[in-house]
């Protein structure tokens, strides 16, 4: 089987599977295979939801320097 993507699909796979510590065929098929067992972690978010744009954010956003989360940061002064 074969999958085709446009360039700048394959780049953003590219980044996700580098942040990801993997190679993009390895993740691909991870993915995919993680969504046909049905694993409870991994849904497919549509296009605009919440969730979408989070993993989209996720994939640009490099991870904080000082290891906080984005928890970390929205209690942050609430204690």
């Amino acid at each position: 089987m074969e999958v085709h993507f446009t360039p700048e699909q394959e780049a953003q796979i590219a980044q996700i599977a580098l942040n990801a510590g993997t190679d993009a065929e390895r993740f691909v098929k991870d993915t995919v295979l993680r969504l046909l067992e049905g694993d409870a972690g991994f849904r497919a978010a549509p296009p605009g939801s919440v969730v979408a744009e989070m993993r989209a954010l996720r994939a640009r956003v490099r991870p904080d320097p000082e290891g906080w989360t984005t928890r970390d940061y929205v209690n942050y002064g609430r204690r």
